[in-house]
């Protein structure tokens, strides 16, 4: 294994694989360099002297500027390093080519669920979802009493997804929360869903209804509690009945075409941007060559680097809806007072990133090199196969839930720190080193990280296509076996 790495020939800095300590001498291209202090692994070392105000080159771009002189082998994190990114910009489109090989093989067949609305579901699941958050006691009870009472044989799971908003909400804050659960409620990896509303909460199911559209009748019901007089034991009796028209069901091939894959990072480090970021880029082209879709969100993570977005654009007009999406954002941070360059965490501090611009191309990377299709809103479906980009924020829980409210069936997340959540569709843990899929075995699903341990490119895309179509046929990650499962809706509004 190597013990240091420079990631691009323009870069000014190297990432250190293992731990270096001080005084030891490193060879960079022939030129020897002491190393000044201890470097811990994934952190960054000056590859040579860099003045006050100079900019420090990574992945080929700058993550910001030294704030003092930097010595050769000296460490380079937020005592030395600042951001350079301000408020709003303007951007000139610039294209660039993004064509992808075409595959040298047919395209794999996978075993999904086909629905009525020709969406194709990977899991066959029960849901309940309240539409205010008074009822998700109600709801759990439900779904307990489902879980202990009814033969289960040929459905996935039955859960019950409970959240705090549907009253109390406003304007655009309170839409949103609309249009996030009337799509969960069209989401094909439900073979059937429960809609229990209050009654007097502001969203109304008769509203909710309105924003579904048509729907299937045998597979989505609603009940009002206020208008029963026992509703746990009227919701058992339509999940009974929700139950036996899903017993139905059963997994077919389908095009891999049908796929839609969101992308998301978080706990990142030092490697993220060098194993797992890449890793998944390079599923993102694999599957987008074969008809399929992917969705990139985490809009304040693409702070500093949204110009390699804007330039892959397939035309003028998503150049201007990217443009539009990335400067909204940055309006939404000055309208809290918020700075727009209020990252990394500390955690991926700790992991060696030190500024947003680093963060973000090491984010981006997850699109691999496609062209951009299109931009959604928020809550609102994917339609264009291809890649795509979302509005919705970096928060882990919140993104992941955006990114399955748009319709994707499975969630990649990679991670550099470890996460145990997952959200309402499978998500996916991806590691970025060796060292934490073996202390977080629980955790993580699938290491990356055996990049480092100089495994091929090829060999390791290999696995994790395999691994991945094997999820998608069936085989549970490690959240869904945990029982896991959660949604994080994206408020904006005031609370009444």
């Amino acid at each position: 294994m190597k013990r240091f790495l420079k990631i691009d020939p323009a870069d000014n800095v190297a990432v250190a694989l293992e731990p270096l300590v001080a005084g030891e001498r490193v060879e960079v291209e022939g030129e020897e360099i002491v190393i000044r202090e201890a470097i811990e692994s994934g952190h960054k070392f000056a590859l040579r002297g860099l003045a006050p105000g100079e900019k420090i080159v990574k992945y080929g771009y700058s993550i910001g500027h030294a704030t003092a002189g930097i010595s050769p082998g000296e460490r380079v994190h937020a005592h030395n390093l600042e951001t350079n990114l301000s408020d709003t910009l303007t951007y000139d489109y610039q294209p660039v080519e993004s064509s992808l090989p075409l595959p040298s093989s047919p395209p794999p067949a996978v075993l999904g669920y086909r629905r009525a609305d020709g969406q194709m579901g990977i899991r066959n699941e029960l849901w309940v979802i309240p539409t205010v958050g008074c009822v998700n006691g109600q709801a759990r009870a439900i779904v307990e009493r489902v879980k202990r009472e009814v033969d289960l044989a040929r459905v996935d799971d039955a859960c019950a997804y409970t959240h705090p908003y549907g009253c109390s909400q406003l304007g655009d804050d309170h839409a949103r929360t609309r249009a996030a659960l009337a799509a969960m409620i069209r989401h094909p990896n439900a073979g059937g869903v429960l809609v229990l509303g209050l009654g007097c909460e502001n969203n109304q199911v008769a509203d909710l209804q309105r924003e579904l559209g048509a729907w299937d009748e045998e597979r989505v019901r609603f009940l009002i509690a206020q208008e029963v007089e026992d509703e746990v034991e009227s919701g058992f009796e339509i999940a009974r009945e929700l139950v036996a028209k899903m017993q139905e069901d059963r997994r077919e091939p389908l095009p891999v075409s049908r796929l839609k894959v969101g992308l998301k990072c978080g706990g990142s480090d030092g490697f993220s941007g060098i194993t797992a970021n890449p890793l998944v880029g390079w599923f993102s082209d694999w599957l987008i060559a074969r008809g399929g879709t992917t969705v990139l969100t985490e809009v304040p993570e693409m702070f500093g680097a949204e110009t390699l977005l804007m330039a892959r654009a397939v035309d003028v007009a998503v150049f201007e809806k990217t443009v539009r999406l990335i400067n909204d954002f940055k309006t939404y941070f000055r309208a809290f007072d918020q700075p727009v360059h209020e990252n990394p965490s500390p955690g991926n501090k700790k992991g060696g990133i030190t500024t947003l611009e680093e963060k973000s191309l090491g984010c981006v990377q997850k699109g691999g090199r496609a062209s951009v299709v299109d931009v959604l809103p928020y809550a609102r479906p994917v339609v264009k196969p291809g890649l795509n980009l979302l509005q919705a924020p970096g928060n882990d829980l919140v993104a992941s839930s955006a990114l399955a409210i748009s319709g994707c069936q499975i969630v990649l997340f990679t991670t550099g720190r470890g996460t145990p959540f997952g959200s309402f569709v499978p998500t996916m843990k991806i590691s970025t080193h060796p060292a934490l899929a073996r202390r977080k075995p629980g955790w993580i699903d699938f290491d990356a990280g055996t990049l480092l341990e100089e495994e091929g490119r090829d060999e390791v895309l290999e696995r994790f296509i395999d691994y991945l179509l094997r999820v998608v046929n069936g085989e549970r990650v490690k959240h869904e076996r945990a029982g896991f499962k959660e949604i994080a809706i994206f408020k904006t509004g005031v609370t009444l």
